[in-house]
């Protein structure tokens, strides 16, 4: 039998594409290689959303080409985002590819393999329509094993100016209750501790199928039905953010009080060129809600600078409000000029240097929120995820409640015994170490 390897890119939601085709090619009996130089078949699960993720797509399949030229490897599969948005262009433009998978394609691994092992002359691609697409399914966990994501829904309705995404992954399409809940409680029986909750968009959860936000009563859901200690969210929409939701973050004690609230920019020229739902107001009022109905809530949020037409003044507006804000968690990101979208032929385009120029701006007013922030953690104890071991330098390393994994900072921390990854210990916090916080862990009422 033939071993696969995976080379899996871009966001959370990919990752959970690649668990999927991992367990469907071991069901049909499949191995799966860790070493894409051991393998005879290599998946890339790529990403597309900005022109930085197509270059590492590009990039990781022209080194997979190497190993298909000079070792073993027999077979190149690509699929996922870059797949999808240039399907009629990647047979032509990188001939090393076997066969292309779109986004909604997935289950069909095994069929692309299988004809990839039979060598035919003709190039294997499969695509479905959006609607037609199966959303879940059985995994095999990338990863600790103990933290996993979970997707609620596919697609996106928001059409934000800058995105591709509709154009790529189609209209937001929820998955059931029942669906969510039951994945959730497979989870839990592997002793999966955190889970995030991810989506284009989870606010809208339940929209389009039960005509109303669903989110809260979902959420409500996988905490009744299954005992996973941390649940996550990640990818909140303000101008969905309900009463309800609130509620629900602040009295279900499973809940992380944590929210990843994007908003890209604060000034309403620029929301309004952006196509964002709501404005400057609406961003506040939300923020001073959250902040009021839950006192100790971590808010993580990304803004966008550099987008067409954006004026000094509106940077300027942004970084006041990035000051005044102090979000405990903040990424800037400089806008990417992508075609098929809105924004790629607005006039008013800005230079790449004048874009970084800004981003640094506004990363420097968040280097010392953050700097604040952790130096008023030293002294206090937080509950922590222990993530593993490092035996070089003799600590062990995990999370807070505050730090989503992948995205924000860890918790390094001494203890007198050994924790086994997966387990929640005390710490109490003694340093900073830029992003990070140190500390020890806090045995028996010891320390």
């Amino acid at each position: 039998m033939m071993k696969i390897g995976f080379v899996s890119l871009g966001c959370p939601k990919n990752q959970l594409d690649t668990e999927v085709m991992l367990h469907e090619l071991l069901n049909a009996g499949y191995e799966i290689s860790a070493d894409e130089t051991e393998a005879d078949i290599v998946v890339i699960n790529t990403c597309a959303f900005i022109e930085s993720a197509k270059r590492e797509a590009i990039d990781s399949i022209l080194d997979i080409a190497w190993l298909k030229k000079n070792r073993s490897l027999r077979s190149i599969i690509v699929c996922g985002c870059l797949a999808e948005r240039y399907r009629d262009k990647i047979f032509e433009e990188l001939p090393e590819v076997d066969a292309i998978l779109g986004v909604g394609s997935i289950h069909n691994i095994v069929d692309a393999v299988r004809a990839c092992e039979k060598k035919r002359n003709a190039k294997y691609s499969s695509y479905l329509p959006n609607d037609e697409v199966k959303l879940g399914g059985e995994r095999v966990l990338i990863g600790s094993g103990f933290s996993a994501y979970i997707k609620i829904a596919e697609g996106c309705d928001n059409r934000c100016a800058y995105c591709a995404i509709p154009s790529i992954r189609g209209r937001f399409r929820s998955r059931t209750i029942e669906d969510v809940v039951e994945e959730a409680k497979q989870l839990d029986a592997l002793g999966v501790r955190e889970l995030c909750v991810v989506a284009q968009d989870i606010t809208r959860y339940g929209l389009d199928i039960y005509g109303e936000y669903s989110l809260s009563k979902l959420l409500r859901a996988i905490t009744d039905a299954t005992s996973i200690p941390w649940v996550r969210l990640l990818y909140c929409y303000p101008d969905k953010i309900t009463d309800d939701l609130i509620a629900e973050i602040r009295d279900n004690p499973r809940i992380l009080k944590y929210i990843d609230l994007p908003i890209q920019h604060i000034s309403d020229n620029m929301l309004t060129a952006m196509n964002r739902h709501g404005d400057s107001a609406m961003i506040r009022e939300v923020i001073a809600k959250l902040r009021r109905e839950i006192p100790d809530i971590v808010i993580r949020t990304t803004v966008i600078v550099g987008f067409p037409g954006e004026t000094e003044e509106d940077v300027a507006e942004l970084c006041e409000f990035v000051a005044e804000a102090k979000f405990e968690r903040l990424g800037c990101f400089t806008y990417s000029r992508e075609e098929d979208t809105p924004a790629y032929d607005l006039p008013d385009q800005i230079d790449e240097q004048t874009k970084l120029d800004r981003m640094d701006a506004v990363m420097r007013l968040q280097m010392d929120i953050n700097e604040a922030n952790n130096l008023a953690m030293i002294g206090k104890t937080v509950r922590v995820l222990c993530e593993d071991y490092d035996t070089v330098g003799e600590i062990h390393f995990g999370r807070s409640a505050a730090d989503a994994p992948e995205i924000d900072g860890k918790v390094y921390f001494k203890s007198e015994v050994r924790i086994a990854p997966g387990s929640f210990v005390d710490v109490k916090i003694r340093k900073v170490l830029d992003y990070d916080l140190v500390g020890v862990a806090v045995l028996h009422g010891k320390n």
